[in-house]
């Protein structure tokens, strides 16, 4: 198909061809001639090499490694099709860059606010995601925002690829993740268990100076009159937040075990759970997540572990050097679904078809 009888054009950045290959393919389109590169200081240089004036432009990148040059490839590449008069911008990023970073912590910030406000800035009118990790997260874009899920994929890949899977059971990893996992558990007609104790961050404010004690008597003497030194008896102690030992609640002894996450990246917290599974008795162990980041020695660390036996993740994310160390990973293949979003809102088409088969917990 002629992209200038169309009016769309799909750019890609460096982080992922392969999967705007498969879109632009499932379009009947070619993917956009563009040029991203990196001078000697690593600055980004953008060179799009044909015209997109009145044209709606598609954009794809995802958080694959290097996720700052995939964010500033991705705003310069905005910048250039608002400057060379596009008619839309639409983001396609199939694992938002930050995603993870939606919670104040300490003195910290909340970095995808900041991300959403840059990417409106540069001239995003519209941006499509898959499976956020905090749907509240779209709340931050003052664009339009489409919010894909991948659940229908992953029931496929469960009851066309796992043998006998209604003795199958759906675990989540946490507490907070069971109304997901009782979802997918639904839908397929099996049962649930759950992990409680898994180990998180510590937020205690211990060492930020926001829990120091009031002034002593040695303190105070020089005596201000504008500050308040006492409001009474002393405040009751606060008890250590303590981390509780890791255990499951549910039975999944002779069945399969199917953990369910969105983003999988360090797979230590994996490994733990996924030991505890075989301690009580599940022949196997599947890990699914969406958003397969696996990085640093996380493929290593899944090829030596007996606990694991696949770990099974959306294209999203290129796993192409992964899976040269580990043939434990599985790719489940939504291009399809992201072409279709495209199709979709170029037409200026009703999006809820793609969310008919999926519910508010997924």
């Amino acid at each position: 198909m002629d992209r200038g009888k169309t009016g769309m054009v799909l750019l890609a950045g460096n982080s992922h061809p392969g999967l705007a290959k498969e879109i632009a393919k499932h379009l009947g389109i070619d993917v956009g001639a563009c040029v991203v590169s990196h001078n000697s200081n690593r600055e980004t240089i953008v060179d799009i090499k044909e015209s997109v004036r009145g044209k709606d432009v598609y954009l794809l990148q995802t958080a694959a490694s290097n996720v700052n040059d995939v964010v500033m490839e991705l705003l310069i590449m905005a910048y250039a099709c608002k400057t060379s008069n596009c008619k839309n911008i639409i983001g396609v990023l199939p694992c938002l860059p930050y995603s993870q970073q939606t919670k104040m912590k300490r003195r910290g910030n909340i970095s995808l606010k900041l991300i959403a406000d840059m990417c409106v800035k540069a001239g995003f009118s519209h941006i499509i995601t898959v499976d956020l990790h905090s749907k509240e997260s779209l709340g931050f874009f003052s664009c339009r925002m489409d919010n894909l899920r991948t659940s229908p994929f992953f029931l496929n890949y469960i009851v066309e690829s796992i043998p006998n899977y209604l003795q199958t059971v759906i675990v989540a990893k946490s507490p907070l993740a069971a109304r997901r996992a009782s979802s997918l558990a639904d839908r397929l007609g099996v049962c649930i268990a759950v992990l409680h104790g898994e180990n998180k961050e510590d937020e205690r404010m211990d060492d930020d100076g926001r829990a120091s004690p009031p002034p002593n008597e040695e303190q105070q003497s020089v005596v201000d009159q504008n500050r308040i030194y006492t409001v009474g008896s002393s405040l009751p102690p606060m008890t250590a937040k303590e981390k509780p030992p890791m255990y499951l609640a549910g039975d999944v002894k002779d069945k399969v075990a199917i953990l369910i996450d969105d983003i999988i990246d360090d797979v230590k917290p994996i490994m733990a759970a996924a030991r505890i599974l075989k301690d009580k008795g599940a022949t196997k162990v599947y890990a699914m997540a969406t958003h397969g980041v696996l990085s640093n020695d996380a493929p290593n660390i899944v090829e030596m572990a007996s606990d694991i036996d696949q770990i099974i993740v959306t294209n999203t994310i290129p796993l192409d050097s992964q899976k040269l160390i580990t043939n434990k990973i599985q790719t489940v293949d939504i291009s399809i679904l992201i072409a279709e979003a495209i199709r979709r809102i170029h037409n200026k088409e009703s999006m809820s078809h793609l969310f008919r088969d999926v519910t508010g917990e997924d």
